[in-house]
C-alpha cells in the first residue's frame, strides 16, 4: 500500500525543500502522512470546494501550489476560510501538502513547463541560485577512492548542469601519527606514517551537506577522515527564478501576444506599450515575477511574461522589452500537470485527481 509520504517523498525528490524562499511554507501544511494514500487531488490553491471535492473524491492527499497556511496561527476558529480548511482537513483525517517555490525555483518546474507550452528552445535559468553551492575536499587511500567517489556521487555531489559524478583527483601523499588508544586503518601507533592518497574534489548543493557527510563518512576507511566543505561564489544554474529561451523563430508583438492568450486561456493581457521588435528571446517567470524584469532586460529578452506587476512596471520598462501579465491563476494552473506527471510516472496505477475547482480569485466582467 502507498502511504502519503511515499508521494510527497516522489514530489520533494523533483522540487526539493531547500529550494523554497525565505519568505515560504511549502510542505506538509497538515495531516498524518504515515497513513495509507487513498488518492491524490491536485490544485493551485485549496479551498472550501476543494477540501469538499476531496472528500468526495476520496482522496485523503490534497497537493497544491499555494500553501493554504503561510503565518502560524494563535487560534484555530474557523473564521477565515484557512481555518475552515484546516478544521475539515483534520475532521476527515486529510493530508494537505503544498510545493511552492522550490517548485517555481527547480529545474522543469513551473516555469520550464511554460516555456515548454510557448515552445520555447534552449531553456535556461534566468536568475540563478547564488551561494547555494559547496566544494568538498577529501583525501583517501589510493585503493578507495572508487568507492568513496560513486558513495558521494550516488549521495548527490557531482552534479554540474547536465552532467553527474564530475570530480578532479590528484594522487599525493598524506602523513599522520597515530597516538596511543587509536585504531588506525595503516600504519602503526606512534610511528609517522606516510600513506598514498587521492585528494578527490566535488561539488554539491548546500543543502545535501548533511547527507553528503554521512555518506562520506559511512564508506571513507580511516578513522579521522580529513575533509574540508568550501562555500562557493558561483551561480547555481540548476535553481532559480524564472527561465529565459528562444522561439523557433520570430514573431510579431501582436500575433505573439495572441498565442499566448489562446495558450494560457487568458481573457486578457496587460501590457506595455509595443516597442516594435520582433520577439525572438522570451523571459517567463509564473506568478508575481515582476522582481525579474530588470533581470530580462540585463539578459536582452524581447518580452517578459509573467503573472502580477506594478502599474508603475509597466512605466520602468520602457521601450527596453514589452511586459506581459496574463494573470497569477493563469501562469501557474499548469501545475496541476506537473503534479500529476511526477506521480503517475512513479505510482502508475494510484488514484490521481486534477482538481476541477476554478479557485482563482480574481474575476473579469
Amino acid at each position: 500500500m502507498v502511504k502519503v509520504k511515499d508521494i510527497i517523498k516522489e514530489i520533494e525528490h523533483y522540487a526539493p525543500l531547500p529550494l523554497q524562499e525565505s519568505f515560504d511554507n511549502a510542505g506538509v501544511q497538515v495531516g498524518d502522512v504515515n497513513q495509507p494514500a487513498t488518492g491524490a487531488l491536485l490544485c493551485l490553491d485549496v479551498t472550501e470546494e476543494v477540501i469538499d471535492e476531496a472528500i468526495e473524491s476520496e482522496c485523503n492527499l490534497i497537493i497544491s501550489h499555494h500553501p493554504l497556511a503561510f503565518k502560524p496561527f494563535k487560534s484555530l476558529t474557523g473564521s477565515t476560510y484557512i481555518e475552515r480548511c484546516m478544521i475539515k482537513a483534520c475532521k476527515y483525517d486529510l493530508v494537505i501538502y503544498a510545493a511552492h517555490t522550490n517548485l517555481d525555483n527547480a529545474v522543469g518546474g513551473v516555469n520550464y513547463r511554460l516555456a515548454e507550452m510557448i515552445g520555447l528552445q534552449n531553456v535556461r535559468i534566468l536568475s540563478p541560485q547564488q551561494k547555494a553551492l559547496l566544494k568538498l575536499v577529501t583525501f583517501v587511500p589510493e585503493a578507495y577512492a572508487d568507492i568513496v567517489r560513486n558513495t558521494l556521487f550516488n549521495a548527490g555531489a557531482g552534479s554540474i548542469g547536465n552532467y553527474d559524478s564530475c570530480s578532479y583527483n590528484l594522487k599525493g601523499e598524506g602523513t599522520f601519527r597515530a597516538n596511543e588508544g587509536c585504531n588506525p586503518f595503516c600504519g602503526e601507533v606512534g610511528e609517522l606514517h606516510v600513506e598514498p592518497e587521492v585528494r578527490i574534489e566535488t561539488i554539491l548543493p548546500a543543502y545535501r551537506k548533511s547527507s553528503v557527510m554521512r555518506a562520506l563518512l559511512s564508506v571513507h576507511p580511516y578513522e579521522e577522515p580529513a575533509f574540508d566543505f568550501y562555500p562557493l561564489e558561483n551561480s547555481w544554474a540548476q535553481a532559480g527564478s524564472g527561465v529565459v529561451g528562444e522561439l523557433p523563430e520570430s514573431e510579431n508583438e501582436l500575433s505573439f501576444l495572441q498565442r499566448i492568450k489562446d495558450i494560457f486561456h487568458v481573457g486578457c493581457i496587460k501590457h506595455s506599450p509595443f516597442t516594435g521588435k520582433m520577439i525572438r528571446e522570451v523571459a517567463i517567470c509564473g506568478g508575481s515575477g515582476a522582481f525579474l524584469v530588470n533581470e530580462a532586460i540585463r539578459y536582452g529578452a524581447d518580452i517578459f511574461i509573467t503573472g502580477e506587476a506594478k502599474y508603475n512596471d509597466f512605466y520602468d520598462v520602457e521601450d527596453r522589452i514589452l511586459l506581459a501579465v496574463i494573470g497569477h491563476y493563469e501562469s501557474e494552473v499548469c501545475t496541476k500537470d506537473i503534479f500529476y506527471n511526477i506521480i503517475s510516472k512513479k505510482f502508475p496505477t494510484f488514484a490521481v485527481h486534477l482538481s476541477s475547482v476554478n479557485s482563482n480569485p480574481v474575476k473579469y466582467l
